[in-house]
């Protein structure tokens, strides 16, 4: 095929392969084609359990020195509800802490969970409902990883990994507090 001479034309064949590109790879593939959520540049970890999309699962980065045993450490996770109707997050474990707590924005525990309704995204994230690990078992560093289990009242409950995040440093190399 030749390529085309003026300047418009290349011009069009440079659109329609752009948007034929943009198309293709906003489409994904496999299972989770029919969840396509915006490409955020977010740390943690991705998983699903029925209808629901979990996404950028983890843990708050330690500031300063490491996370120690007995310490109260938050946990982050975006929600996606691409199912039937709308569904709940009741509870929470891991092994690397005593208890997992859905707390809201203020630390005070939430009893009910936390609704997550159909096609919407539920942002458990700093000032908000978010997720603490009670009196962990371990020092844990930035990087660290370990297992968090999230149960839901209709879709059942998903296990996998969670890190800690690096922290981020200042320019003399010190952890920013």
């Amino acid at each position: 095929m030749a390529l085309p001479r003026t300047p418009r034309a290349r011009h069009g064949l440079a659109a329609g392969a752009l948007a034929a590109t943009l198309a293709l790879a906003g489409g994904g593939c496999g299972a989770d084609d029919d969840f396509s959520l915006p490409d955020w540049d977010a740390p943690g970890q991705n998983t699903r359990v029925g209808d629901l999309m979990i996404r950028y699962a983890h843990l708050a980065e330690p500031t300063g020195d490491p996370w120690q045993p007995g310490d109260d450490v938050a946990a982050y996770v975006w929600l996606y509800n691409k199912g039937g109707g709308s569904d709940r997050l009741v509870g929470a474990s891991s092994p690397m802490a005593a208890s997992v707590d859905i707390v809201d924005s203020d630390g005070k525990r939430l009893s009910d969970g936390v609704e997550v309704p159909e096609n919407d995204l539920v942002e458990l994230e700093p000032g908000k409902d978010h997720l603490i690990l009670r009196d962990v078992r371990q020092v844990i560093r930035g990087g660290d990883a370990t297992e968090i289990t999230l149960r839901f009242e209709d879709a059942g409950s998903a296990t996998f990994g969670i890190q800690a995040q690096p922290p981020v440093y200042d320019e003399s190399g010190a952890p920013k507090q």
